[in-house]
Formats: structure tokens, C-alpha cells, sequence
């Protein structure tokens, strides 16, 4: 999935279900300059999703126990 989101951000957000930042970082992506920080953006909103629900079954795990 990173392999998607450095050569196709856009494609990546479509793939989560991010259909409207997809259209952004599509639009940003448009322009050789704007690839560089879409590709950054969409892996970083990758790592941060997977962050994000490894937190919430950690959380759930300690108090739910």
C-alpha cells in the first residue's frame, strides 16, 4: 500500500475510502511540482491510519481486559 500511495496518492485515498482528499491530492498531483507533496501527504495519512487503529485495539486491550 505504500508502493500505491508514493506512486499514486490519489489512488490511495479512493482505496480508503477518502473519495474528496483523493479529488485534492489528484488536483495537486496534476503538477510535476505538486506530485513530490502528495506522494509525502498520502503515505503520511497511510502511516497515520494505521497508527491511529493500532492505538484504538491497544486502547481496548488495556481496559477492556
Amino acid at each position: 500500500m505504500i508502493l500505491i500511495a508514493v506512486l499514486f496518492p490519489w489512488l490511495s485515498f479512493f482505496l480508503r475510502g477518502k473519495i474528496i482528499v483523493g479529488f485534492l491530492c489528484l488536483i495537486l498531483q496534476i503538477t510535476l511540482i505538486g506530485w513530490l507533496p502528495a506522494a509525502i501527504w498520502a503515505v503520511a495519512s497511510l502511516l497515520d491510519g494505521r497508527n491511529k487503529r493500532r492505538v484504538k485495539e491497544q486502547y481496548h486491550k488495556v481496559h477492556f481486559v
